[in-house]
This record gives C-alpha cells, sequence and structure tokens, in this order.
C-alpha cells in the first residue's frame, strides 16, 4: 500500500469516527432560544438568532436578509402566545419555505408548552397591548424554560432521528444541570420573596411569580402604552405613601420615565438582562439567571 492510499485510508477513518456536521438549521428568534438550541444541539445544529437582548421582540422588521435565512430553515423556534405577531408570520410565510410553516415539524413555539400566567377573560384593545393566550414573557422563570427544553429536545429527535442519542443525552444533562441551578438560585433569592417592586412593562410577571415579588405598580398604565406626565404624577403620590424597595427595568426598555419616577420617590432602579446578552455577565441561559439574581439581592440589600 503506498504512502498516498495509507493516508487517505486514514483520513476516512478518521472522518467516519469524528463528530457529525450540523445538520440541523435554526433560525430562532430571541437569544434565549438560541442559547437553548446551543445547549441541546451541540454541533449537530447550526443557530442563528433574529433578534437581540436590546431590542423589543415586539417590534422587528421581517428584513430581506431575515427572510433568507427563514428560506433556509429547518427549524424555527419562536416564543409564540403572538409575541412576535408583527413580524414572524409575514417572514415564515415570505419564506416559502414548507418546513417551518405553522403546524409543520419545523415550527416550535415555547409557550404552546406551557400553561401561561395571565390570560385575559375580556379580549379588548382599549386594554392596551394584550395577548390572547397569555403574558407570552415566559423566559423570566426557570422552570418553564426546564418544560421547554425538554419539548425542544423531542423536536430535534422527530426533526434529525440520526442523532437523537445525541440531543437526549444532551437533553438529560442540560436538565440536570439546570435543576441544579434551580435549587441554588432559590436558595439565594429566598430573601426577596414578598418585596415590594415597581415594573416598567408586563414582562417581569415570569419573575416576580417565581421569585416571590410583589409587583405594587406598572409604569406603563396599560400594556405597550407609554406613560402620560399626569399618570406618572398619580403614580408618585402614590408611591410616596407606600414606597416600593426596587424599580425594575430591562436591558432594553428606555430608563427615562423610571429614572424620573426614581428621582422623586427616592428609589434606586435595578436595570435587569432580561434575555442572553442583555448585560455582560448574562452570556448564556445560565448566565442570564445568575446576574438577574445577583443583580436583585444587591438592590435590595
Amino acid at each position: 500500500m503506498t504512502n498516498f492510499i495509507r493516508v487517505a485510508v486514514a483520513l476516512l477513518i478518521l472522518l467516519a469516527g469524528g463528530p457529525a456536521q450540523a445538520t440541523v438549521k435554526i433560525l430562532a428568534t430571541t437569544a434565549d432560544w438560541g442559547a437553548l438550541a446551543t445547549e441541546l444541539g451541540g454541533d449537530r445544529v447550526n443557530v442563528y438568532v433574529a433578534t437581540n437582548a436590546l431590542q423589543d421582540v415586539h417590534r422587528v422588521d421581517a428584513k430581506p436578509s431575515l427572510v433568507a435565512r427563514a428560506r433556509a430553515a429547518d427549524l424555527v423556534v419562536a416564543t409564540g402566545a403572538e409575541l412576535e405577531i408583527g413580524w414572524l408570520p409575514v417572514l415564515v410565510q415570505e419564506s416559502g419555505n414548507p418546513r417551518i410553516q405553522p403546524g409543520a415539524p419545523g415550527y416550535f413555539e415555547a409557550a404552546a408548552q406551557l400553561n401561561l400566567l395571565e390570560v385575559p377573560t375580556r379580549l379588548d384593545r382599549s386594554l392596551g397591548d394584550i395577548h390572547p393566550q397569555g403574558n407570552p414573557h415566559l423566559q423570566l422563570d426557570p422552570r418553564n424554560i426546564a418544560a421547554v427544553a425538554k419539548a425542544f429536545t423531542s423536536r430535534l429527535v422527530v426533526l434529525d432521528a440520526g442523532n437523537a442519542e445525541y440531543y437526549q443525552k444532551r437533553g438529560s444533562d442540560f436538565d440536570t444541570r439546570w435543576t441544579q441551578a434551580m435549587a441554588r438560585w432559590e436558595i439565594k433569592a429566598a430573601s426577596l420573596k414578598g418585596v415590594p417592586v415597581v415594573v416598567m412593562h408586563r414582562d417581569q410577571v415570569y419573575l416576580c411569580h417565581w421569585l416571590g415579588l410583589r409587583e405594587v405598580a406598572a409604569i406603563e398604565p396599560k400594556p405597550g402604552v407609554p406613560p402620560s406626565a399626569g399618570y406618572l404624577g398619580q403614580l408618585v403620590s402614590k408611591l410616596s405613601a407606600s414606597p416600593p424597595k426596587l424599580i425594575l427595568l430591562n436591558a432594553y426598555n428606555d430608563a427615562k420615565a423610571a429614572k424620573w419616577l426614581s428621582e422623586r420617590v427616592h428609589v434606586p432602579v435595578t436595570t435587569l438582562p432580561f434575555s442572553v446578552g442583555g448585560t455582560p455577565e448574562a452570556k448564556d441561559l445560565f448566565g442570564l439567571f445568575d446576574d438577574t439574581v445577583n443583580r436583585l439581592q444587591a438592590a435590595s440589600q
């Protein structure tokens, strides 16, 4: 056997025994689902995230570059519950990609795996930007992440059955690490239970529900409706009589109204990452909750 043939055979053996190439192209609507896709899919997936942590995911343009990503995708991972209603349906339709249409295996919504909070009993747009299926800002309760991860793993197995064992192993490993992390976060955040807070938008509901924070007011008079000067004045009167401990702001929020209120009721503004990438420390899902709990703890003390 010549040296050339020996090298060729050795290379073929090496390639056969090495890791498989990424086979599932994933388009995630948010950095959180992109991070989860990476955790569960490892080197068998190629992940592109349509938005970043400093964007309001309600309001995104379905740009031609995103349409091109959707056209090539094997799987779209969205929050659902109409969070992306203003742009994702257009993106999916314009892509002309049958793999990612609603109802197809390549279309996955996190909200569909959960029982959402704040499901409205009356649909009336005069009440603000309400979502008929419930509050879609579900990623700030890590118990929701755990449930979504299990369903997501099952979907990867369906889409790429040849790598089923790989996905199942990564899913099990993630679940173990996540369960341990949740126990750590809950112990560390135990003192936050009952702490009164003001929120900006109705997107801290799941965080408050998980940690037992007591929401006493929202800076937006109705979801998605900017506060008027008159409403902020009423809020100052209310909160001066019974001050909260913290004013919570998300990384993507305009801080102007929160800072104005803070100066008048003498309560600090605490900026939280809200999403993976929202702060330098929130580099992945574990960092998102580490940093969120750390910032709440430091501010409350």
